[in-house]
């Protein structure tokens, strides 16, 4: 009788998914977590560049116009989550520059549970026209 049961294969394969789907879903998802964050990256490092080219363009923009543009030029972002830009000024070498930081919290969950905050910040610094 116990033999018998040993050999029945009937039903391996639905235990043997039953086991492997759940670290399926867990690496699947994790991966496409991490794709947001680069999608987030590469949104904020191209908005922060398109600011910083418009900070160099004569005549000379003022925040509110590079904030535009900025806010405008983002992806893979909800905007809720961005903080800034932020902008510093300062001389060098009689060369006015304008610094501008942008940061972003993505909230991200896995399998409902949050996960460790992850902040993406990008600092360009632009040499304004005179």
């Amino acid at each position: 009788m116990i033999r018998r049961l040993f050999r029945d294969r009937r039903g391996a394969a639905a235990a043997e998914f039953s086991l492997v789907l759940p670290v399926f879903l867990l690496l699947t998802f994790s991966f496409i977590g991490v794709g947001q964050l680069f999608w987030a990256n590469a949104g904020i490092n191209h908005a922060v560049g398109e600011g910083a080219r418009v900070a160099t363009l004569f005549p000379r923009r003022t925040n509110a116009q590079i904030t535009t543009v900025i806010l405008a030029n983002t992806f893979g972002m909800k905007a809720a989550d961005i903080t800034g830009p932020t902008y510093v000024t300062g001389t060098t070498n009689s060369q006015d520059w304008v610094e501008i930081t942008v940061s972003y919290n993505p909230r991200y969950f896995l399998f409902f549970k949050s996960v460790t905050p992850v902040t993406l910040r990008e600092t360009r610094r632009a040499y304004r026209p005179a």
